[in-house]
């Protein structure tokens, strides 16, 4: 059987199939080299004023991105995504004036398409350099790759059609019949549950005629989904989906804010410390909070800076744990509001919730669940390594095998 290859999302995946698919992911991408197996591309582009893409996912972070973007008059991207949300997803949390706008000269479905375009030129040079015959296996699927794209729970009509033209745009595939036929779409909700599955995970919340709840805490959304077994390994939805706009970029929203109040009044006050505090915060801080009794640190400067009348020493900033802990509240909320309508409208009893996602990292958020659920004899775990693969890595599950029998097509519900 020749090669075939399917393309999933910023984790991006492979699946070469011969006589049996297999499916490796692409664990190397430009200034991403040493990452290792949970490399993952952030979401950031830079514009030029004249709409030329100048920098894209973790080449956007490098330290004199900065200083091109001043001297340039670059535009960088991150919350663009956003852009893209049903008007239905209006949120206290969040509005349109929240989210940074787009340069002048781009719409939200081109910003996806020079996102995808960047995502396909890396897959094809992660071919060309870690096969052995990496350029003829390229140039040997290049008119049959088929792409299978994640969306959120809840982003139907509207939002799919402009995931497809994106794909169009970007080149990944001919505006033809044939090139659209190769676009295959899954809901973020459905990919964790073959995520799951596939990985053994959720073999032992099927049993006795009970229902699972996947929740699925990414950067944007909190996507939320309950099923049961049928025939093994077929799986019905028992509960309409799910869908909330408090994944994790709210968490480093609210800490913004927070360390503007804090150190208002502080030579360490400024807009541009700030934001290096936030990005600090972002990448180590709210990883590793856990305990809400204990402080956490922000580790911006040198050892020279300090303002002890801010907590700040030795170029460390000092927050008090359960001033911390504030920030993640209304996203673990909104996860357990969700988790317990999906329990009130199941057909089936939910016996056991699995958390994957990028936001399932945060050990603060994982205690919190756990705490909570188990008080209601709820089975509640995630996967050890990598959860932010967790969408891409079942989406090309999903795209082998589709285990989901039964859909509930209406009635997927927002709670903002």
């Amino acid at each position: 059987m020749p090669p075939r290859q399917a393309f999933s999302g910023s984790c991006l995946k492979l699946v070469f199939a011969f006589d049996s698919p297999v499916i490796q992911g692409i664990n190397r991408f430009p200034a991403q080299e040493h990452s290792g197996g949970d490399c993952k591309i952030p979401s950031i582009i830079c514009y030029d004023p004249d709409g030329d893409v100048r920098a894209v996912g973790a080449e956007a972070t490098r330290e004199y991105i900065e200083d091109e973007i001043e001297d340039n008059g670059w535009v960088k991207l991150k919350w663009w995504k956003l852009h893209l949300r049903p008007e239905t997803m209006a949120s206290s949390y969040v509005t349109d004036q929240d989210i940074p706008p787009l340069p002048p000269n781009k719409t939200a479905v081109q910003v996806l398409a020079d996102f995808m375009h960047y995502l396909h030129q890396c897959a094809e040079k992660y071919i060309e350099e870690s096969q052995a015959n990496g350029a003829d296996m390229s140039r040997s699927v290049e008119h049959t790759t088929e792409f299978v794209l994640s969306h959120p729970n809840g982003w139907e009509g509207p939002q799919q059609t402009q995931i497809r033209n994106a794909a169009i745009m970007a080149g990944l595939v001919p505006d033809t019949l044939e090139g659209r036929s190769r676009i295959h779409l899954v809901t973020e909700g459905e990919a964790s549950l073959h995520y799951c599955l596939d990985s053994g995970f959720a073999a032992d919340g099927f049993q006795d005629d009970q229902g699972v709840i996947i929740v699925d805490a990414g950067e944007r959304t909190i996507d939320v989904r309950a099923y049961h077994m049928t025939t093994p390994p077929f799986c019905e939805e028992i509960a309409p989906a799910e869908c909330r706009l408090q994944g994790s970029i709210f968490v480093s929203r609210r800490a913004r804010t927070m360390l503007q109040e804090k150190l208002r009044g502080s030579r360490f006050g400024g807009d541009d410390m700030i934001a290096h505090m936030a990005t600090i915060f972002d990448s180590t801080t709210k990883i590793r909070f856990s305990n809400e009794n204990d402080p956490a640190y922000v580790k911006f400067g040198t050892i020279g800076d300090r303002d002890p009348n801010f907590h700040i020493r030795s170029g460390q900033l000092e927050l008090m744990g359960s001033d911390v802990a504030t920030l993640f509240e209304p996203s673990a909320e909104a996860i357990i509001e969700a988790i317990e309508e999906q329990r009130r409208v199941a057909t089936k009893t939910i016996s056991t919730v699995f958390l994957v996602g990028s936001f399932a990292a945060s050990e603060w958020l994982f205690i919190r669940l756990q705490n909570h659920l188990r008080s209601l004899d709820l089975n509640f775990c995630r996967p050890a390594i990598y959860t932010g693969k967790a969408v891409a890595d079942g989406a090309v599950a999903f795209f082998l095998d589709h285990r989901v029998s039964a859909q509930l097509p209406e009635g997927v519900m927002y709670y903002i």
